[in-house]
């Protein structure tokens, strides 16, 4: 589109190793890398799709662990090698939006981005148009910090929770955000569903690259003078050398604790976009179509028969999977491990992975 404003852009956030959708997610292929919703296109070419609408595609950048270069060139060939931002290591996301915004002032001192995750489901594209639309305006006329928050339609404590400033003047937003709460019990989480001015934390954020690097000189000042001191280097040869001896000496925090929580300029959107951050199985789970018996079947060859509420992925296109009598389960099939798991004790599944390493080292993980 030829009428999208210049000074907009996207960081798409695609770090992250999934390994709550292990045994399908693993560090060489993770899950942002996965075609999670078997709609034919994985989770970050949905993620990139959806922010050609909002920004130029030249100014969709990806930041990443180096590892996953090939596999991002692989998946949008049209991306440009200098739109992917290569950290060195994983180091949460304080690091990864200071490296980014940082990169991204010094090709343009009057940018405002938009920070989102590169695995998040959003089903009302439309909706989220708008919002961001609507966000990159409100960002680029003020200094402030934005975030996107969920309408809750459940007390769901999986979520980090955001309370707003109910002001009736106002009307859709942006509201004043009063407070952060991070994955209450459920009789905290059902206390902020009925009092009506909680928001699920979608973790997807906008700002002027000018504002967010003032957040962090004002709350982050150690994490601030070290990227301050790439300014010349940003966007050249040295660029590469000289994050890679800055990344080790960040603190891994998140954006959320580092400034978020801190800013006193920091305001919501309440949005209804259709969104799952499909942070593990069970939620994919609830997102896919179901059949009559209440299964979601993912993959080929595979023959359920007096099953119900059963999550079955075969990823094997040589072997039959046949699952026969079982109610509340899931069974992941891939080339080299099998899980079989109740379906409402997949929570566990970071304590599986934790032994699997121990027992095996990387080599299923």
């Amino acid at each position: 589109m030829n009428n999208l404003n210049k000074n907009h852009y996207a960081v798409i956030m695609a770090g992250g190793v999934g390994s709550r959708f292990w045994p399908w997610s693993k560090k060489n292929n993770p899950k942002q890398f996965l075609d999670i919703m078997g709609t034919g296109q994985t989770l970050l070419q949905l993620t990139y799709e959806r922010f050609k609408q909002i920004v130029p595609e030249k100014n969709i950048f990806i930041i990443t662990n180096q590892l996953y270069q090939e596999l991002i060139q692989e998946q949008i060939p049209s991306i440009e090698n200098f739109q992917i931002i290569k950290e060195p290591m994983a180091m949460n996301t304080a690091p990864c939006v200071a490296y980014a915004s940082a990169k991204i002032q010094a090709l343009n001192p009057h940018a405002v981005c938009i920070f989102a995750p590169s695995d998040h489901l959003v089903i009302k594209e439309l909706n989220f148009v708008n919002v961001m639309q609507l966000a990159l305006q409100k960002a680029t006329q003020n200094e402030c910090l934005l975030t996107i928050g969920i309408k809750p339609n459940r007390p769901d404590t999986g979520y980090g929770y955001i309370q707003f400033v109910n002001d009736v003047k106002q009307n859709s937003g942006p509201f004043k955000v009063k407070t952060f709460t991070e994955k209450p019990d459920l009789s905290l989480a059902q206390t902020f569903l009925d009092s009506g001015d909680f928001l699920w934390n979608a973790g997807i954020f906008t700002w002027s690259a000018k504002a967010i690097l003032n957040a962090f000189e004002a709350h982050q000042p150690d994490m601030s003078k070290l990227f301050k001191a790439g300014k010349k280097i940003y966007n050249t040869d040295d660029e590469a050398a000289f994050i890679d001896k800055t990344y080790p000496l960040c603190k891994s925090i998140s954006i959320d604790y580092a400034i978020m929580e801190k800013a006193d300029n920091v305001f919501v959107y309440p949005a209804d976009l259709g969104w799952s951050d499909l942070g593990t199985w069970k939620s994919l789970f609830e997102t896919r179509n179901k059949t009559n018996e209440n299964n979601v079947i993912h993959g080929e060859k595979i023959l359920c028969m007096d099953t119900k509420n059963a999550l079955v992925l075969n990823q094997d296109k040589e072997k039959l999977l046949v699952v026969n009598g079982v109610d509340n389960i899931m069974i992941i099939n891939t080339e080299d491990t099998l899980l079989i798991c109740p379906l409402d004790r997949e929570q566990e599944v970071k304590i599986i992975v934790s032994e699997v390493k121990n027992k095996f080292k990387d080599k299923y993980s």
